[in-house]
């Protein structure tokens, strides 16, 4: 019979094994509450502050037309002149019609001065005085209505010229010489030389409730390297009908002095106030079967995935409607790995340790 050796195998001492979990590195964010805002990015056209239209008090014919479309003009500069011939005849008359009153009431004065003397030495009568009073303040009467004439008729003749009222850009020139016009038809156009805003068609929101004041960034389409700040000033009441959109002026704080910005396309980021609420990074969120969740670390260092409701998503943020409370730590960049119970420390802090 074949026999087999036995051997006895004797327990040694293996080597200790450790099945302890490695402890993750990785973003930590605390959820704190923040003024929010929501941007919206449109685009929109540089206007004036302030334009008139300007045209004659009387019409005529247009003799001269100073000014084209682009000048800048100053304060009381003539711009466009209409034929003053008939003005300057009615001139002439109420200057003579001054002249004949002036004369009459001197005619009255004297003979006022005459009655009353002729009375005091008692060859005349108290009713030949009263009527030399009454013919002189019929003449003083006339001769005011006379010189208020006058000055119609002088003012009448300096409106045959109109003057710009302010210092300004000539925006359009609607007429031309030897174009009749009528009284107040438009001539010039005239744009403020100072005060610029941008004029936007937005979105329809509930937040534009609140927009007025809201800060806006503006970049120029034409010139990328022009960089502007403007806030908003002016949000119309009823959406176009045809667009679907809200008007909304924003006027800008630092126009540059050495740039026409008049026409000129920008890109702006409006930002609306939202209210108070929380975000957070979007490396932060995670799925959690159907709806969204966050991984909130507790006091001990590890993670539990709680879910929460997203309100919306911003450019750099999301943010949360529900589920988070001030306070509260969670999981930023480096959730990948992640599983509930899992302990984490910040990767800052392992950094500057380092």
């Amino acid at each position: 019979m074949l026999r087999l050796p036995i051997i006895i195998l004797l327990a040694l001492p293996l080597p200790c094994i450790s099945w302890a979990e490695t402890v993750l590195a990785v973003q930590l964010v605390t959820v704190q509450p923040d003024e929010l805002t929501f941007d919206a990015a449109l685009t929109g056209t540089v206007v004036a502050t302030d334009t008139v239209e300007i045209g004659f008090r009387q019409g005529g014919r247009i003799v001269e037309v100073m000014v084209d479309e682009g000048d800048p003009v100053v304060q009381g500069q003539p711009l466009a002149r209409i034929d003053p011939l008939q003005q300057e005849q009615a001139l002439r008359v109420a200057e003579a019609g001054v002249k004949a009153a002036i004369a009459a009431e001197a005619q009255a004065r004297q003979a006022q001065s005459r009655a009353d003397a002729m009375l005091q030495r008692g060859v005349g009568t108290r009713a030949e005085l009263d009527a030399a009073n009454r013919a002189q303040s019929a003449a003083e009467r006339e001769l005011a209505q006379a010189r208020s004439g006058q000055d119609q008729a002088a003012r009448a003749v300096e409106d045959t010229v109109i003057r710009a009222p302010a210092d300004s850009i000539v925006t359009t020139r609607r007429a031309e010489t030897g174009q009749i016009v009528g009284a107040a038809q438009t001539v010039i156009s005239l744009a403020s030389s100072r005060g610029r805003e941008v004029v936007f068609q937005t979105p329809d929101t509930a937040l534009l409730r609140k927009a007025i004041g809201a800060p806006v960034t503006l970049h120029g389409i034409d010139f990328p390297d022009l960089h502007m700040t403007a806030h908003i000033t002016e949000i119309a009441p009823l959406v176009d009908a045809q667009t679907g959109s809200v008007t909304a002026r924003a006027e800008i704080d630092n126009p540059p002095r050495d740039l026409d910005l008049l026409g000129m396309a920008v890109r702006g980021s409006v930002h609306f106030p939202a209210g108070r609420g929380i975000s957070v990074p979007w490396t932060a969120l995670a799925a959690l079967k159907d709806d969204h969740a966050v991984w909130v670390v507790d006091e001990q260092g590890r993670v539990t995935l709680v879910p929460v409701k997203v309100e919306r998503f911003a450019e750099d943020a999301v943010i949360l409607a529900d589920g988070l409370r001030a306070g509260q730590i969670v999981v930023g960049a480096g959730s990948q790995l992640l599983y509930p119970g899992r302990q984490v420390i910040d990767a800052s802090q392992i950094g500057a340790a380092q």
